[in-house]
């Protein structure tokens, strides 16, 4: 076997075997295939895609190429739970101190924002003292006592993947849906958990724009999570709009933990409710759906999804004061807001285009190396089909550097587009796999 059969198979649109992927796999983490053998892999793949049973060797080989992380001594089913990204996306904020007050445990490994598009490690980074780079011992044991850790992904998880994901960027061959598919179950098979429920997020500020692609992505990875004995749910949500009110680092976490002080935003209480009542139903502590929203609102009430939240902050050295009083959370220097110019309905509010005004603000990254502003972003008033007034406030811009801040209230006067008809508002769990 070499990787120049393996190229020339999938070049002619032949099915590779399992043992072939691997041979690319493991040759590709080693160096004995070349990165430019590896891209004209890729591009085969890109260009004649994979069958169901391809992608799940792929996802497989590469979850394989690292560690796998052992979660059997907490001796309950874990249920991770995913996002394929999006503008104002603080569900997991929201979401894993709520279910973990429920009795789900919660052992996540999360990302840091890259582009448009927010990391959930820089937001919870947002909190002063909170540490996202614990070693292993302390994350299982966290979970062991408190139910509930969020960190970074310290392990060598899916190495097989860091490289591809580079490669496929850099290349033009990030929109494939077996190599999107493989590359996010990849990293929920090493990360050890026996049930995944994704959000798998549709519209302007997500991967997938159009609902016909991310059914097949959900497909997708359904099926490599039954042939890898890991029970898969995909909730598809809508991300035409951002998520929420706030899009930006501490503004997020300032909004989620509102929402579990019982503030919650319709859309954003739709997503958390719907995610965790599958994340509920899965570890097999509730087989009714709305029984589990309701289990889940009784604990935004009587406090405990907050409490909890506090917990974990508090053992990953976070000062807690900020859970309790928000206002201490720094503010970036210029707040100033954006009004309507004209009456009507508002027709669109752009995700994509709202999350890279904040980016260019300070709160993302261009490069991996960038250093980030915890302060800076939007606060959205207003919702697509919201009835709007001249001179209604549409939102407020957080920013430190006066000319980034007048860049953004231009476009951002841009962006949310208003007009005389009334439309109607999509709903925000679009559908569920």
């Amino acid at each position: 076997m070499n990787i120049l059969q393996i190229i020339e198979k999938k070049r002619d649109n032949k099915k590779l075997e399992k043992e072939e992927i691997e041979y690319f796999i493991k040759g590709y983490v080693s160096g004995e295939v070349a990165d430019y053998q590896a891209a004209a892999l890729i591009m085969a793949i890109y260009i004649n895609g994979m069958t169901k049973e391809e992608t799940t060797n792929l996802a497989i080989a590469m979850a394989n190429s690292g560690e796998i992380l052992d979660l059997s001594r907490l001796n309950k089913i874990i249920v991770d739970k995913h996002s394929t990204g999006g503008v104002g996306d603080k569900v997991s904020i929201c979401l894993l101190p709520l279910v973990a007050s429920i009795g789900v445990p919660v052992a996540k490994m999360s990302g840091r924002g890259l582009g448009f598009t927010g990391g959930t490690v820089d937001k919870m980074e947002s909190i002063p003292g909170y540490k996202t780079d614990i070693d292993i011992h302390s994350f299982i044991q966290n979970v062991e006592n408190i139910g509930i850790s969020m960190i970074s992904q310290t392990l060598n998880l899916a190495p097989a993947d860091k490289k591809i994901y580079e490669l496929r960027d850099s290349i033009g061959c990030v929109e494939s849906i077996p190599l999107i598919a493989s590359s996010i179950m990849s990293k929920k098979i090493a990360s050890g958990a026996e049930k995944i429920v994704l959000d798998v997020t549709v519209g302007s500020g997500a991967f997938m724009n159009n609902i016909e692609n991310a059914r097949t992505l959900a497909k997708e990875m359904i099926e490599i999570g039954n042939l890898a004995k890991r029970e898969t749910k995909c909730i598809l949500t809508n991300m035409d709009e951002p998520l929420g009110q706030a899009v930006g680092n501490n503004l997020e976490v300032i909004e989620a933990i509102n929402f579990l002080k019982g503030e919650m935003p319709e859309d954003l209480k739709d997503v958390v409710l719907e995610l965790g009542a599958y994340m509920i139903k899965l570890a097999g502590l509730g087989d009714s759906l709305e029984e589990n929203k309701n289990k889940m609102i009784e604990n935004i009430r009587n406090g405990k999804a907050l409490n909890k939240l506090a917990k974990m902050v508090k053992k990953q050295n976070g000062d807690i004061s900020y859970i309790e009083n928000t206002d201490k959370f720094e503010k970036a220097k210029f707040i100033e807001e954006v009004r309507a110019k004209q009456s009507g309905y508002i027709q669109e509010i752009n995700a994509k285009e709202i999350g890279k005004v904040v980016c260019n603000l300070g709160a993302g990254r261009i490069k991996k190396e960038d250093k980030i502003d915890y302060t800076v972003g939007i606060i959205l008033n207003k919702k697509v089909a919201d009835k709007v007034q001249v001179g209604d406030i549409l939102g407020y811009i957080h920013a430190n550097n006066l000319e980034k801040l007048e860049e953004a209230k231009s476009k951002v006067q841009n962006i949310i587009k208003i007009s005389n008809n009334r439309i109607s508002k999509l709903p925000t769990i679009l559908e569920v796999h």
